[in-house]
């Protein structure tokens, strides 16, 4: 008999019994759909909170706090040495001003977060902006993104304490000149505030997040002596950043590290032990989803054991005319994989339609609880179907469907040929 024949014979069959068929089809559907969409959960949590990570930080920056042991810091030779380390694209030292700053333009004033760092440094790093140039100069500086929006007239600041609108510096800030006014923290005598005046020659781009605020002025470091000397504020501690060229070298560039001795913190770092977390609820989410499946080839298991019983005489009289047992195992087989086949297909049809509607209107629920002003830069995947959970839910639903057709394709190769023959039609 030929692939053809056997598959038109199959045919034929399901054909006679539409009604059993269909049900056990469906059953077979929704096992299949609900391991799908069940897992489906886990993926799209998993990528709602990688987002999230990999947004809120430069998802190459390695952070280096301090040394594994001592207390000494980190020295200018130890910085020069990292940067030697292959795939490492830049080593940033930042430092703040232990002084409370102001930035003042004519009658508008703000407080800002001056952050004193190598500026060829940063741009390799990937310090991007939005509008404006890196600084050529020492009196040149970087502003965040909201800085404008900080300064603001006395009439403004009382009419957002009145929690009306407030406005800001309006207009290009490229080629301004401020004044950054910094008075120290107040210590054993009253502090003396001094001032310098600086020009924005770039503006950073704007956060990830929209509920991030940047009102950051980035100076060159060579800043810090003339601060110390005029503040007498001391030297602060700085922070030390290593860049990667790729996330690919990540990981390996931390691994360097901590074998040089420093304590390293890197996005790779919290992505690897979620990642553990999420594989295993993944896989607890497709073992619950394959328990579903497993019921349904209870039907299936009943639907070709009707059929063995039902197509006695015709499989006697198949075997009359020479049809091997091997042959009569196959067709059987074939049918219940048919139904396995058939069910899963509509299953992955029906899981992305499940999907995407989940992912339109669980957000809407959610924001509609949350409010208007909570709910400002949500964004959520509660649903994602990766082609790997279709392979795999696939598998496990036809191998199902097969498995639990075996046992009736090996009775119907069993069957005597004279007894069968003796039934009545």
């Amino acid at each position: 008999m030929q692939f053809k024949d056997q598959v038109d014979f199959i045919r034929q069959h399901m054909k006679r019994n539409k009604l059993r068929v269909a049900t056990t089809i469906l059953a077979a559907m929704m096992g299949c759909a609900f391991l799908i969409v069940l897992a489906s959960v886990g993926f799209g949590l998993h990528k709602t909170i990688t987002d999230d990570v990999l947004d809120n930080r430069k998802v190459t920056e390695i952070e280096v706090p301090s040394k594994v042991e001592g207390e000494e810091k980190i020295t200018p030779a130890e910085v020069q040495a990292m940067r030697s380390i292959p795939h490492v694209e830049a080593v940033v030292e930042r430092s703040g001003v232990a002084a409370e700053a102001m930035a003042k333009i004519g009658a508008r004033s703000g407080y800002v977060n001056p952050i004193l760092s190598d500026l060829k440094e940063e741009q390799k790093a990937g310090l991007a902006l939005s509008e404006g140039a890196m600084p050529k100069k020492a009196e040149e500086v970087v502003v965040g993104y909201h800085f404008a929006k900080a300064l603001l007239t006395d009439e403004e600041r009382e009419a957002s304490e009145d929690q009306q609108s407030e406005s800001g510096f309006v207009g290009s800030l490229i080629g301004q000149t401020f004044e950054l006014e910094l008075t120290p923290y107040e210590g054993e005598a009253e502090p003396e505030p001094a001032s310098w005046t600086f020009t924005v020659a770039g503006v950073l781009e704007e956060p990830a997040k929209d509920w991030m605020s940047d009102g950051s002025v980035y100076l060159d470091d060579s800043w810090a002596a003339a601060f110390n000397e005029k503040l007498g504020t001391g030297e602060e501690s700085k922070s030390i950043s290593v860049y990667a060229d790729g996330l690919p070298s990540v990981g390996g560039i931390s691994e360097a590290l901590k074998d040089d001795g420093y304590y390293v913190y890197s996005v790779t770092e919290e992505l690897g032990s979620m990642n553990m977390f999420f594989t295993a609820l993944k896989a607890g989410l497709i073992f619950v989803g394959t328990i579903a499946v497993l019921i349904a080839s209870i039907g299936i298991f009943n639907t070709m054991t009707m059929a063995v019983t039902e197509r006695t005489r015709e499989i006697g009289v198949m075997k009359a005319i020479g049809a091997q047992p091997k042959l009569i195992q196959k067709l059987f087989l074939m049918e219940s994989a048919a139904i396995g086949i058939i069910g899963t297909g509509i299953a992955v049809v029906l899981s992305y339609a499940i999907s995407m509607l989940a992912n339109w209107l669980v957000p809407i629920i959610i924001k509609s609880s949350l409010g208007e002003q909570d709910s400002e830069g949500f964004d959520m995947v509660i649903s994602l179907i990766p082609w790997q959970l279709v392979v795999i839910a696939s598998i496990i639903s036809i191998g199902v469907a097969m498995v639990s057709g075996w046992r009736p394709a090996r009775k119907a190769t069993q069957i005597d040929v004279i007894q069968a023959l003796r039934q009545e039609l």
